[in-house]
């Protein structure tokens, strides 16, 4: 009997749709009050920047996932590009987002149940979070991939409701005038140095245009459809970004808030009332919710997967609960890691999730460039724009992106990237072996 194989149904819509729903639009006012806080009110312009940022690096995503159509994103494009050892070391900073990426999805979502719910202490909140959604990924519920439509649907109007809304406010307030100004872009008293940080906070909400990497095996024309795909994710992602961005500095002008961490709300409740702020809380909170599901399951997906290849200790990671057929102790770690929400903030956490990011980002990017050297030494010239120009702005501009997160990210980044040289060393004998190679598709043991 033939072995079962995926069906390649999916066109360039489908694929883009499932980017679009994967980064969640809805994010850009969840942080809102953080990046206007740290641009002095010139948020669109730090969305644009990072968006030109994302850009060149989507280019260079898109050229990997043509020259490597398969599983792995930046893990397997260093790695065959590079070097398997580069590529543990970006699996290894990569590592550091998927366990700190849902920790800021339930800190915003907290966040923002905090500032409606004052009385409940912070801590209910996010204890809330981490236990509901340890215990439905644990039982094997699986929400994410199957919601993509509805979600991404009720984000939009959400969204739509909210620019409506707005600029009724403002039209009512000074005329239509009041829709046009450069007060967003420039701020109040916002410097360069200002700017670029917000930039590297905004980057936040990008995160997942190269996810669209993993439908490669069920889409037409991979090599042609999935780099078409990431560019259009990250454009229409972009400019939904920076417009609703815009919008909300209007009617918010500067960067001093109440409480930066859910500034969104009160912008909300200001421009439709109790009414639209309830309806906008519940679009956020179920958002996130589904995000942090779906994160928490990714993450102890790929700590299986490592564990399973015995890349991490295979009795621990590997283990696969024998009644619900899940990564128990995966998702057990997610969430106890998670509990370190309760001492950060959102511009911090956000920053530790960025630092991996900017390494993955810069190392893909750098993967293109050698990519292009490896094919003209073989006798396979390409084009010296699109292979070498665009990945090495790319990959400056990430690393300057990097340079300007928070110090603390800094720090703990560099730490986590000093403990995988240690721990690569040991598994491979001094550097002296190749790393074992995680691999991404489904093992015999199927995992819920």
């Amino acid at each position: 009997m033939a072995p079962t194989t995926l069906t390649r149904s999916l066109g360039l819509s489908s694929v883009t749709l499932f980017g679009l729903a994967y980064m969640t639009p809805l994010i850009v006012l969840g942080i809102f009050g953080v990046v206007a806080e740290t641009t002095a009110g010139a948020t669109p312009s730090a969305y644009l920047i990072a968006l030109i940022a994302m850009l060149f690096t989507a280019y260079s995503y898109g050229r990997m996932a043509a020259a490597y159509p398969v599983a792995g994103s930046a893990y397997t494009y260093v790695r065959k590009a590079i070097d398997s050892r580069v590529g543990f070391m970006v699996g290894w900073a990569v590592l550091l987002d998927y366990f700190f990426l849902p920790m800021v999805i339930w800190l915003i979502g907290g966040a923002y149940l905090s500032a409606q719910f004052p009385g409940v202490p912070f801590a209910v909140w996010i204890l809330g979070f981490i236990v509901l959604t340890t215990v439905l990924n644990v039982v094997g519920v699986k929400v994410a991939d199957r919601a993509n439509s509805l979600l991404m649907a009720f984000q939009v109007l959400v969204i739509v409701f909210f620019v409506v809304l707005a600029a009724g406010h403002l039209v009512g307030g000074s005329g239509v005038g009041a829709l046009f100004s450069a007060g967003p872009f420039t701020g109040s008293g916002a410097t360069f140095g200002g700017i670029t940080g917000g930039a590297a906070i905004a980057a936040y909400s990008f995160l997942g245009f190269d996810a669209v990497t993993t439908l490669t095996e069920e889409t037409r024309e991979p090599r042609r459809t999935i780099p078409r795909a990431i560019l259009l994710v990250a454009l229409i992602g972009g400019g939904i970004f920076v417009f609703v961005a815009y919008v909300a500095q209007l009617l918010h002008p500067g960067g001093t808030f109440t409480d930066s961490s859910s500034a969104a709300f009160d912008l909300a409740r200001l421009i439709g009332g109790s009414l639209f702020g309830a309806i906008f809380l519940a679009g956020l909170v179920v958002a996130q919710f589904a995000s942090g599901l779906a994160a928490q399951a990714s993450t102890a997906r790929l700590l299986y997967a490592m564990g399973r290849d015995s890349v991490l200790p295979r009795r621990l990671f590997g283990y696969v609960h024998p009644r619900y057929r899940t990564p128990a102790f995966g998702i057990l770690l997610t969430g106890l890691v998670g509990l370190v929400a309760l001492k950060l903030d959102v511009a911090t956490s956000t920053s530790f999730i960025n630092f991996g990011a900017f390494v993955a980002f810069t190392c893909v990017n750098l993967s293109v460039i050698a990519f292009w050297l490896r094919e003209r030494r073989a006798g396979r010239p390409l084009g010296a724009f699109g292979h070498l120009a665009v990945p090495a702005v790319g990959a400056v501009v990430c690393l300057w992106l990097l340079t300007n997160l928070d110090s603390k990210a800094i720090t703990l980044g560099l730490s986590w990237l000093v403990i995988g040289v240690v721990y690569l060393a040991v598994l491979t004998r001094g550097f002296r072996e190749r790393p074992r190679e995680m691999q991404f598709e489904e093992s015999e043991t199927t995992v819920g």
